[in-house]
């Protein structure tokens, strides 16, 4: 009987890519795919360190895993395992890490392990690599959508980010790799593509002769099949207007940006080592408002950032205002060992950072419900994804939740419906 493997994958969608990845490779080699809940022979945790409660959650999963199974094999992959060997060396839980570039074979590290009997790490040094790490082709993927993984890397170094020592420097996937596999996505029936990477407006930088991401979006557009293609975040300054000028003819492309604020003052954000000034962000949204009046933006915020006065954090509020986002990811400054920020003095106290990020996500939920409500009676398109709990659920174009209780919707579909009742998460449609 072939093992049943099962995967828990925590953080970005390119971490979900890659899974997707190693859960493609090893169906092909004969193990059995299971729910993570399901008892399983191996365990492969994909992990995230974005975040001290991502580094937390990565540990109480690979912990937990062993109780279903105690005699399982217990993986650990991905970010946290890459910057954090000697920590998951204290987990007696855990049989195998692996960083980031061991995924592509991750197969073969657990055939040896299976056979040889003993543990042994396997994590390389992702600040030399110069090449793209290529999967090749994955077709594993969800009904309506495939997650596509463009570049790995990011040379920013925000002062608060542990990622590029997870992730080293960029280095971007060729374009027929990308193409290929678009085209084996679109023969299986799936109308979305969504562009990811760890930072997608560094695409092709590292080519000679260089690349854009326009240049490459340009020639996804041109892929039959393909009904959307959706970006994933976004470096705010690759939104010039020669950008949207050759965005524009391309109808595939989702006028739905989420761009990585972070913060909305000045000083904050030099600290931060952001390569922007609010001022500049402003014009970014002017552009995009006037290359499409109903555009989406969602954005990121960190409160509590160290340094950050009562002032500062009343600038950025008052800066989220105006601009007037569909929707804020609001995170609390976690200090990350390693980095500049970690090392800074006047550290915010917890409280102050809760009763920030209270506020902003206060303001958030106000302007997705008024959005909402600008829709009520009006037609929208949707990509219908499932069914539950009598609702089909999918998302327009510019990303609003739609649900439906209509009974002729089907997954995979896209059709449309008139917008009847707003709340703050979705909108009720018939």
């Amino acid at each position: 009987m072939a093992k049943k493997v099962a995967f828990i994958t925590l953080g970005c969608k390119v971490n979900q890519y890659e899974t997707n990845g190693m859960a493609q490779k090893m169906i092909e080699q004969g193990y059995t795919l299971v729910e993570h809940h399901e008892k399983a022979e191996i365990y492969i945790i994909n992990t995230c360190t974005v975040t001290n409660m991502s580094d937390r959650k990565s540990r109480q999963s690979l912990r937990k895993v062993k109780e279903q199974n105690p005699e399982a094999i217990v993986v650990a992959v991905g970010c946290y395992a890459q910057v954090a060997k000697d920590e998951l060396e204290q987990i007696p839980e855990i049989d195998l890490v692996l960083g980031n570039d061991e995924k592509a074979n991750i197969t073969q590290y657990i055939e040896k392990l299976i056979s040889e009997k003993s543990r042994e790490d396997h994590i390389n040094d992702v600040m030399k690599d110069i090449e793209f790490t290529d999967f090749g082709d994955i077709t594993f993927t969800e009904k309506t959508r495939a997650v596509i993984k463009i570049q790995d890397g990011c040379d920013r170094f925000c002062s608060y980010c542990i990622i590029p020592y997870a992730r080293g420097r960029v280095r971007s996937r060729k374009p027929e790799s990308i193409l290929s596999e678009i085209k084996q996505i679109a023969q299986k029936g799936i109308k979305e593509v969504v562009i990811t990477g760890i930072h997608i407006a560094s695409y092709g930088k590292d080519f000679e002769p260089k690349l854009t991401l326009i240049d490459l979006l340009e020639q996804i557009d041109s892929v039959q099949g393909i009904e959307r293609i959706r970006l994933g975040s976004i470096e705010p300054l690759i939104i010039t207007e020669e950008f949207l000028t050759k965005l524009k003819p391309l109808d595939k492309i989702c006028h739905h940006f989420h761009l990585s604020l972070q913060s909305g003052c000045d000083n904050t954000l030099k600290r931060m080592n952001r390569r922007y000034t609010t001022e500049q962000f402003r014009t970014i949204v002017h552009h995009l408002r006037k290359f499409d009046p109903q555009v989406i933006l969602t954005t990121d915020i960190i409160v509590g950032f160290p340094g950050e006065t009562e002032e500062e954090f009343n600038i950025t509020k008052q800066f989220l205002t105006e601009i007037n986002f569909y929707k804020m990811h609001i995170f609390k400054y976690s200090p990350r060992k390693g980095t500049k920020a970690a090392q800074m003095k006047e550290q915010i106290d917890g409280k102050i950072k809760e009763k920030r990020s209270k506020e902003l996500i206060e303001l958030s939920n106000k302007n997705q419900l008024a959005y909402h409500q600008t829709y009520l009676g009006k037609p929208v398109e949707v990509l219908w994804e499932e069914e539950n709990e009598g609702f089909f659920q999918g998302h327009t174009k510019n990303y609003l939740h739609i649900k439906s209780a209509k009974k002729e919707l089907a997954e995979n579909q896209i059709a449309s419906v008139v917008c009847r009742q707003a709340n703050i998460d979705s909108i009720i449609a018939q």
